[in-house]
């Protein structure tokens, strides 16, 4: 399979930079990431998928191409906290995020001047037990209008329902304010504090209909003293939190990150 690709892009004139390969014996799957030049590229991207498809067939392969040059566009959504929405915009401002990030989606008018001050458009939908569906509708249609290609939950806390993640399957990352599987649910930082842990963490994830079990990108940790306060161990928390968060979203828009079953494969 590596000479039926590596023989494909070089009868092009492609100029291979990277080439990763995973191969998962349980499961009986190779996975693989090429990353070429178009510079002096023969084959039109148009024209791609009907030549390869013959290569494609004889190796039984589920396969995508992409433009490194394509900018994603991006939705933001957030409740109160802006320390990853923040970073997220900062990122992408300085160019560390190839994407687009037409507008920032809240259920709390919180962070309406952080995202303004980045020149983005920000939508207030309010979210209460009466009008959750119709908030959801709401927005649904802000995604579809906007033509948004990923959507990125930096600490929005309500809980998506499962209509709307079967519509954007593996295209929503959400950052976990602890180091799962351990001390999910409400307040972990307040828990994890009770029983004196000496690691917190932060773990980005794809969004499934189970709650906080959906594909790892990303995770990392940070050491807590028994002389870290409730507060340092919040403060600590939420840089690691913004760090693995952009740090998945920057993963997922250079499609680095392959999806198989419950588990991913990083190519960074």
């Amino acid at each position: 399979m590596v000479a039926a690709l590596a023989n494909f892009i070089y009868a092009h004139k492609g100029d291979i930079l990277h080439a990763d390969q995973h191969r998962d014996p349980e499961q009986n799957l190779f996975l693989m990431r090429l990353e070429w030049t178009l510079s002096g590229f023969t084959l039109p991207l148009a024209d791609f998928a009907a030549k390869f498809q013959p290569v494609a067939a004889d190796f039984q392969m589920e396969w995508k191409v992409a433009a490194s040059a394509a900018r994603p566009r991006v939705a933001i959504m957030v409740s109160k906290s802006g320390h990853c929405l923040a970073d997220l915009l900062y990122r992408h401002q300085i160019g560390e995020l190839p994407c687009e990030v037409p507008l920032v989606i809240s259920n709390h008018d919180d962070q309406r001047k952080l995202a303004e001050f980045y020149g983005r458009k920000y939508c207030h939908v309010p979210v209460t037990k009466d009008n959750k569906d119709a908030a959801e509708r709401e927005v649904i249609a802000l995604i579809e209008d906007h033509q948004i290609d990923l959507i990125v939950l930096a600490r929005y806390m309500q809980i998506l329902s499962k209509d709307f993640i079967a519509r954007y399957p593996n295209r929503v990352i959400n950052i976990h304010h602890s180091f799962l599987p351990a001390f999910i649910g409400a307040k972990p930082y307040h828990r994890s504090y009770e029983r004196g842990v000496k690691i917190v963490g932060a773990t980005a994830h794809y969004v499934t209909e189970v709650l906080d079990e959906g594909p790892i990108i990303d995770q990392d940790i940070v050491r807590i003293s028994h002389r870290d306060s409730l507060e340092d161990m919040i403060r600590k928390g939420s840089d690691i939190e913004k760090v693995v968060l952009s740090r998945a979203v920057g993963w997922h828009l250079e499609n680095r990150v392959v999806v198989y079953g419950n588990k991913t494969a990083v190519f960074a």
